[in-house]
């Protein structure tokens, strides 16, 4: 299959790229920049020179030519609405596909730190994210599409894990090189379900194959509270597990961050493992505990 891939010099588009490219695929993925062009090429795919701000126009022109469209891209708001949007059009009734990444985050709900009981499959209603209704507009935007001769698919992970990650487990790690000592938010009881960049990467190459035209999949393997996170990395770095208000957490990781770290997003992958027959290969995501490069945050941060 000849996909094209937006985002594929980015944490999971690049992870997606790698593994289609290794599997047997044609894969082409947009490249902003000569050194960006020159890594793909390194790894068997073929660069497109362009952009999701001016040169937008080289994305739209290249996504018919392809079999299928992997938007994988962690753009701002007004880019990513303008290039789903745009993408969505080209490709209508072409019967080709479209997989966009989404994430839990949509559905991410502001606990301060707190146990939330509320756990989403994929089509459970829930109050959306304020911060994330441009990407749930996106995602409908995408599937609605699925109407309209286009194969739109949307994929919906809990945080991503794997080297060269930025999640909960690093982000922790960076607060011992802020403060000495490894910080969670109030009791330090909300979960982000998680689950392995490579699941990610083999749950797009099912769902090119075997998706349905309007399929939303979710992809979760575990959950961690992230007071665990936080008592596991003290262990492993001689300091104390801490907690923090949100004010001060913001002074750690910044009002985003903070908000990410005080905050639980549970999913259930009941619809993918139904169609697609897909289960996480790597559950233990405490397993990256004590990696060199997670170690190093600790002592110079981000």
């Amino acid at each position: 299959m000849d996909v094209f891939v937006i985002g594929a010099t980015g944490f999971v588009g690049g992870a997606v790229a790698r593994h289609l490219a290794a599997h047997g695929h044609q894969v082409t993925g947009l490249a902003r920049t000569g050194p960006a062009a020159r890594t793909l090429e390194a790894q068997g795919i073929v660069p497109l020179p362009g952009d999701l701000d001016a040169r937008r126009s080289a994305v739209v022109e290249a996504a018919p030519r392809a079999d299928a469209v992997i938007y994988a891209a962690q753009a701002g708001p007004e880019q990513e609405t303008a290039t789903v949007e745009d993408v969505t059009r080209a490709l209508a009734g072409t019967g080709k596909t479209l997989l966009f990444l989404s994430g839990s985050g949509v559905l991410m709900q502001r606990t301060a730190g707190a146990w939330s009981q509320d756990s989403f499959a994929e089509h459970d209603p829930f109050t959306v994210e304020p911060l994330a209704a441009f990407r749930k507009a996106a995602e409908d935007t995408v599937l609605a599409a699925a109407t309209d001769g286009l194969r739109g698919m949307v994929i919906r992970p809990g945080v991503i894990w794997g080297p060269g990650d930025h999640g909960q487990v690093p982000m922790t790690y960076q607060s011992v090189a802020a403060t000495g000592a490894a910080n969670y938010v109030g009791p330090g009881l909300n979960v982000y379900s998680h689950v392995h960049i490579d699941d990610v990467a083999r749950l797009f190459a099912l769902a090119l194959t075997a998706g349905r035209p309007g399929g939303l999949y979710h992809a979760v393997a575990g959950e961690v509270p992230n007071r665990w996170i936080a008592e596991r990395v003290a262990a492993d770095l001689g300091v104390e597990p801490r907690s923090v208000t949100p004010e001060e957490a913001a002074s750690i990781w910044g009002e985003f961050g903070a908000l990410i770290m005080a905050a639980s997003s549970r999913i259930r992958a009941v619809t993918t493992q139904r169609e697609l027959g897909w289960r996480p290969e790597h559950t233990d995501m405490l397993s990256m505990i004590g990696e060199a490069r997670l170690r190093e945050l600790a002592h110079h941060g981000a």
